[in-house]
């Protein structure tokens, strides 16, 4: 299920108040197919989607894609990590920018599996128990030195 994460919640994408982005995205779990919305006053920030080097060193020259609607909503379609910055002159070093880290998501058994239920070609038989095997060895040659001796007598 697809979740919407407002960046920087209640605060939004602004640089007043020195809002931490770093740590806004370090309490969520993103995952394919969450939508990240941005909200802003259009007259005063947009929103870039830049490559790690140019996030690194808030370079706007060549973003991925420019946002500018004020209210603008991407959808997470791949793992990895997704920068994002004000291009602004000044925002960014300021500090108005985010990472977005998916994660891949963890491969969860299907419902119709148990996961603590052996598979039928997963079950092995228990060893016996200390000493069993050595009473069953002894059982079995037992009966074979009685066949032994049985016929031994019918031919003497």
């Amino acid at each position: 299920m697809a979740v919407v994460y407002k960046v920087g919640d209640s605060t939004g994408w602004t640089t007043i108040g020195n809002f931490d982005y770093k740590q806004w995205a370090a309490t969520k779990t993103f995952q394919i197919g969450d939508v990240i919305r941005f909200e802003y006053n259009p007259q005063f920030h947009n929103v870039m989607q830049v490559t790690h080097p140019e996030y690194r060193s808030c370079n706007t020259s060549a973003p991925i894609a420019t946002h500018t609607t004020g209210n603008d909503s991407i959808t997470i379609t791949a793992n990895g990590h997704h920068f994002f910055l004000c291009g602004v002159p000044g925002h960014c070093q300021s500090g108005q920018k985010v990472d977005i880290n998916v994660l891949r998501a963890a491969l969860v058994p299907s419902p119709s599996v148990s996961p603590t239920a052996p598979t039928p070609d997963a079950t092995v038989p228990a060893p016996p128990p200390s000493g069993a095997a050595t009473l069953d060895a002894m059982a079995g040659l037992h009966g074979m030195l009685g066949f032994s001796m049985a016929v031994f007598a019918v031919f003497v």
